[in-house]
């Protein structure tokens, strides 16, 4: 599972001595969600999404169950970039797995993110559990319903639906059977944004992620909801080019 060719998804030539923007995708989702981000974002920062087993290129592969297991996985993929800086930024469920990341880099004792950047995620130490991630099928599509962001003709396709159920209620359980709690803090900076719509994670529920750092902690509440529209997307990379300039 250490393919990097499967883990991540390019959507441009890195230039020289960029540093690598790590993106993961929200409970569900895949890599696409960042396919814009190459535009969106300068050239020294080299945006590469990374692609969870179960969907789109890697529809064929089982999807991950279990936190530890994916962020062993992801680290074997990540370790030959870390020769040269680089940040994570993670969409609700990515934030969780940049997190686990950030401590799995630090136990191991390879080269540190520069920064991690969380979005519509309550903070680890909430231990927030996903209700109906272990119930029936209906429930976790009037969650999709609810969150929005999933395309009328994927939910208006039995079989479309039905993967994207299957994919769904493992990244659910992945987050929800999720019981770490490391002995040291990270002293990574963290960003935090919260749409100030967001019903699912709210921005009192976002906060608290800078308790997970001894470092720099920004907290920013945005326009929106769960998912980042077009204004949204903006505000986000706007915010992430300044910082990591």
């Amino acid at each position: 599972m250490s393919d990097g060719h499967r883990w991540f998804k390019r959507f441009q030539s890195p230039a020289a001595e960029a540093t690598t923007l790590l993106c993961l995708h929200h409970a569900g989702g895949n890599a696409a969600m960042f396919r814009e981000w190459p535009r969106l974002l300068p050239p020294s920062i080299d945006p590469i999404a990374v692609q969870l087993p179960g969907r789109a290129n890697r529809i064929d592969e089982p999807p991950f169950h279990a936190m530890d297991e994916l962020v062993d996985g992801l680290v074997d993929a990540v370790e030959p970039l870390l020769d040269r800086p680089v940040a994570v930024f993670g969409a609700s469920m990515g934030a969780r797995v940049g997190w686990q990341l950030a401590h799995a880099l630090r136990e191991r004792e390879l080269p540190m993110l520069r920064a991690l950047y969380v979005s519509a995620s309550s903070a680890p130490s909430l231990d927030r559990e996903v209700r109906g991630w272990d119930g029936p099928d209906e429930g976790l599509v009037q969650y999709m319903q609810r969150l929005g962001g999933t395309p009328a003709q994927f939910l208006d396709d039995p079989e479309l639906l039905a993967g994207i159920v299957a994919t769904l209620r493992a990244d659910l359980t992945v987050l929800s059977t999720h019981t770490y709690q490391p002995d040291v803090l990270l002293d990574t900076p963290i960003t935090a944004f919260a749409g100030v719509d967001d019903e699912e994670s709210t921005p009192q529920q976002i906060e608290p992620w800078g308790k997970e750092t001894t470092g720099p902690f920004v907290m920013n509440v945005i326009e929106g909801g769960h998912f980042l529209d077009t204004f949204a997307m903006r505000l986000v990379t706007d915010a992430i080019s300044e910082d990591l300039r």
